[in-house]
């Protein structure tokens, strides 16, 4: 890189500012406290105000210069009150507005100069036209200005053309120094215009600088990196500058600059830029993920048979960084049924750590996720089932980090939909349920079979089946799920539910195809319709366990009767035969209303 910032030549000897006044109350003309040092091309304001005048609130200003080569005489400036006031030497600058002069009020002016010359060197007077009727002090006061050197330009250089990826760290240094005598202050700063856009002040938007109080600050769209600790400026020695963007992203692509720029504190304490120059260092582009991500899987169409394995192989493709301080990956399966819209869901993923976890509804099986070379990884299901059927797809994402080990993830791909096809078992199942013994008392044990017949299926098939019951409310079933009350696993492990009445359930398997529940001490809580369930289930290599058909029989209603004895509770004083009678209507009417329930359903 260049050196930026322009060789100042000691600046010429200026006097300090003239104050001239006399008492309290006295007219008083107040400039800026001198000397003023400027570079030739850059542009001056000096103020001039009046006070403790007499007259008019709109006073005059005239402004002189006195050049060190000829300090006796007066060059006239610019006047508020005579436009022929000017000198042959500022009339053009005047004419062309150059040179002017700006009221702030009736009696404070500014003098601008929009760019000094070298001559423009000395001493300024602002001189006010008497308004008093008597002499009242000071008119005019004067401040020394000097342009001690030729302002900066852009260096001429030939930048060269940077390709970073995304979420890579960009890294730009520049050289920047000044040979001033004068106690300067060196600012530099960063900036970027966007692609292939001239570099120009109009054009350039700052990503971080150097103040001159030696702080550091960043333009508005930086602000929040550089608090998180993802841009930053260092300072290499006495004159290297290193800017250090990290997680680039695509909007960081352009043209960067580096902009140096001498200030200098005046007398009141206010900072002026006397010197700037600027170089280009690079012109960047990102290379971004989204563009570059690339998602094949194989090896083709699958058909396969239940109890088979199914590997599926995905292939990451791309110019893409590999994974480690700047980037991650990760990748997954999804899997969505044939005919279904979408993209299905997950059956198994990769983190970015490497960590392999499974997709709702496949926990428990042996389903393998693995990276098997740089950018393959494959996905393997050891047995598998008709369920499995679908189109697989597989989808990968792209992170880059931010400060820490944050994450963001900058890209996502998705492979051409995967068709596979997994026979089915072929397995029919039928169930008939009924109640042993027909009508069943309150205080007995009702039995209900389930007889299972079975077509089709592979060998080693196995049965189970189990009970549901569905309550009535009101004389009609309760829209209530049913409520499992027992039943037998493919393995011969009963497994018992939820009684309604709450007494002893037994479930039991009395033939090869044949169960039997049994609900002992019978109760008015346990009226209700019933069914069997029963299911066929495949045990495949893996030893995992496969429901490869299920069936429900027709329904079974239980109620409890009541026997006659029981209706047969009346006082003895009414006599045994008008009890038999009263017991018989009872039990009829209870009868009666029994098949009427029963004929309804």
């Amino acid at each position: 890189m260049g050196a930026l910032g322009p060789k100042l030549p000691p600046p010429l000897p200026l006097p300090l500012l003239l104050m001239l006044g006399i008492g309290c109350c006295a007219r008083e003309v107040l400039v800026p406290q001198g000397p003023l040092y400027r570079v030739a091309g850059t542009a001056i304001s000096i103020s001039c105000n009046v006070s403790g005048y007499e007259g008019s609130a709109q006073q005059d200003f005239e402004w002189f210069l006195y050049r060190p080569e000829a300090p006796e005489a007066a060059l006239g400036i610019i006047s508020t009150r005579d436009a022929r006031f000017s000198y042959a030497v500022f009339g053009p600058r005047v004419a062309a507005g150059d040179v002017q002069v700006q009221r702030l009020q009736g009696d404070a002016v500014v003098l601008k100069i929009s760019r000094l010359q070298a001559q423009d060197a000395g001493i300024y007077e602002c001189y006010t036209p008497s308004t008093d009727a008597r002499y009242l002090g000071s008119y005019s006061g004067k401040v020394s200005a000097s342009p001690p050197g030729p302002r900066g330009r852009q260096a001429p250089t030939s930048p060269p053309r940077l390709t970073v990826h995304e979420g890579q760290e960009l890294a730009l240094g520049c050289l920047a120094r000044t040979s001033t005598q004068k106690h300067t202050h060196l600012a530099v700063s960063f900036g970027r215009a966007v692609p292939e856009a001239p570099v120009g002040r109009a054009t350039l938007q700052e990503v971080v600088g150097l103040r001159p109080d030696l702080a550091v600050d960043a333009g508005a769209p930086y602000a929040a990196r550089l608090a998180a600790g993802e841009l930053r400026l260092d300072k290499e020695g006495s004159e290297r500058y290193r800017m250090v963007l990290g997680g680039a992203q695509a909007d960081d692509a352009g043209t960067y600059h580096c902009t140096a720029a001498e200030w200098i504190q005046d007398p009141d304490g206010s900072w002026a830029q006397i010197a700037e120059k600027r170089a280009v260092l690079a012109h960047v582009d990102v290379q971004t993920l989204a563009s570059q991500l690339a998602v094949t899987v194989g090896p083709g169409e699958r058909r396969i048979g239940p109890g088979e394995p199914l590997e599926l192989l995905c292939n990451v493709s791309g110019a893409l960084p590999p994974p480690g301080r700047h980037a991650a990956y990760s990748v997954g399966w999804e899997m969505a049924p044939a005919g279904a819209p979408g993209p299905g869901r997950l059956v198994a993923q990769l983190d970015t750590e490497g960590v392999g976890s499974l997709g709702p509804g496949y926990e428990g099986r042996h389903i393998a996720m693995e990276k098997v070379a740089s950018r393959t990884y494959r996905l393997r299901l050891e047995a598998a089932r008709p369920g499995d059927a679908g189109t697989y797809r597989c989808l990968a994402k792209a992170y880059v980090r931010g400060s820490g080990a944050r994450l963001r993830e900058a890209a996502s791909a998705r492979s051409r939909p995967l068709p596979v096809h997994v026979r089915e078992e072929g397995v029919v199942l039928e169930a008939v349920a009924w109640l042993a013994g027909g009508a069943v008392y309150r205080g007995e044990t009702a039995s209900l079979l389930c007889n299972i017949s079975v077509r089709g299926g592979p060998p080693g098939l196995r049965l189970a089946a189990s009970w549901w019951v569905e309550r009535p409310e009101e004389g009609e079933l309760s829209s209530a799920p049913a409520q499992l009350v027992g039943g037998v696993g493919q393995d011969g492990v009963a497994e018992l539910g939820v009684r309604p009445g709450g007494g002893p359930v037994s479930v039991e398997l009395v033939g090869p195809r044949s169960h039997r529940l049994r609900l002992h001490g019978l109760g008015p809580e346990d009226e209700g319709v019933y069914h069997c369930a029963p299911s066929a289930w495949v045990q495949h290599a893996d030893y995992s366990w496969y429901q490869a058909g299920s069936a429900r029989s027709g329904p079974v209603t239980v109620y409890p009767y009541t026997h006659a004895l029981d209706t047969l509770f009346v006082p003895l004083l009414v006599g045994a035969g008008v009890a038999l009678v009263i017991g018989a209507t009872i039990l009829g009417s209870i009868t009666c209303c029994f098949m009427k329930r029963l004929r309804k359903r």
